[in-house]
């Protein structure tokens, strides 16, 4: 099935490689490393997921304040500050996200190619500018882009104005994600269509409640699935 040409607006980190499984790795090396006396995993993992909510609210997001969040942690349950083998240390466990290694998610680069040979494709990611930037392009996957945008923070009026800059028409745009909190609901909130690709290894930060009733809500279960709609 196909449709008439339409603007497909696609997220980046857990939609088209995965992201947050390396952060996932990394927390669960440093609670290792850690090794609280009294408290268990689940309870470190929820005071760092404090943390990072206060410094993702004040610094934004990447791995340079993943690893502030890292150091802030420490220095709550050890009740001392780092020091420098403790940098060192933690800068080990975080050294694939140094790296920006990129994971691509399966089927996703054949997937773009099909999509883009009849429709527009536009790239909306958000994070830190220089990150995910080089991100890009080690996923070689650039190109199916006519652009790549990169915001602080997805909200509805950054929607409003990539429409706006990019003369758009809402009623054949949609917002394609795995956050239900940056990708789906605002995209929605703001007229567009919105595609949800779950991902489990999504950022519990990025979890939100599905708006209801939407009328151009579309639910696929793998990337590939979107050249049955598109």
């Amino acid at each position: 099935m196909t449709t008439p040409a339409q603007h497909l607006i696609f997220d980046a980190d857990d939609t088209l490689w995965e992201n947050n499984v390396l952060f996932e790795r990394a927390i669960d090396d440093f609670i290792d490393w850690i090794d609280h006396p009294t408290l268990d995993p689940a309870a470190v993992r929820g005071i760092l997921l404090d943390i990072e909510r206060a410094n993702a609210a004040a610094h934004g997001y990447g791995s340079k304040v993943f690893l502030r969040s890292l150091h802030d942690c420490f220095e709550r349950l050890a009740e001392r500050p780092v020091d420098e083998a403790d940098v060192e240390s933690i800068a080990r466990l975080t050294v694939r996200l140094a790296n920006h290694e990129v994971e691509l998610i399966p089927d996703v680069s054949a997937t773009l190619e099909e999509l883009g040979a009849r429709h527009d494709l536009l790239l909306l990611t958000k994070g830190d500018l220089d990150e995910q930037q080089r991100k890009i392009e080690a996923s070689g996957l650039g190109h199916h882009f006519r652009r790549a945008v990169i915001v602080a923070e997805k909200e509805p009026t950054v929607y409003e104005a990539l429409v706006r800059d990019e003369v758009l028409d809402p009623d054949r745009t949609w917002m394609i994600g795995n956050s239900v909190k940056s990708d789906v609901n605002p995209a929605l909130a703001v007229g567009l269509g919105a595609v949800h690709i779950p991902n489990v290894n999504t950022w519990a930060l990025e979890h939100a409640e599905l708006a209801e009733g939407a009328p151009r809500l579309l639910l696929v279960e793998r990337f590939a699935d979107l050249t049955l709609h598109f």
